[in-house]
């Protein structure tokens, strides 16, 4: 199987999570980007929205080769 880069930036609670603002991955072609998440953030994770591109994608949407991926976890707040 084709193997893809992309570019993950993190933002809040997943930048600390994963230790790093940002990174390049390889990603095996056909993968979405909820798989993605998955793979780094295994379940029981945050629910999140899905960036691609800056624009606001859904979980099934599947990776080309230079993307750039932000996972958008809840904001709180009050």
């Amino acid at each position: 199987m084709d193997e893809l880069t992309v570019s993950v930036r993190y933002v809040a609670m997943l930048r600390e999570r994963r230790g790093r603002d940002a990174e390049r991955l390889p990603v095996a072609a056909g993968t979405t980007i909820g798989e993605l998440y998955d793979r780094l953030f295994p379940p029981p994770n945050v629910p999140v929205g899905y960036a691609r591109n800056h624009a606001q994608v859904s979980a099934d949407q599947v990776l080309a080769d230079g993307d750039e991926v932000v996972f958008l976890p809840p904001v709180g707040g009050g």
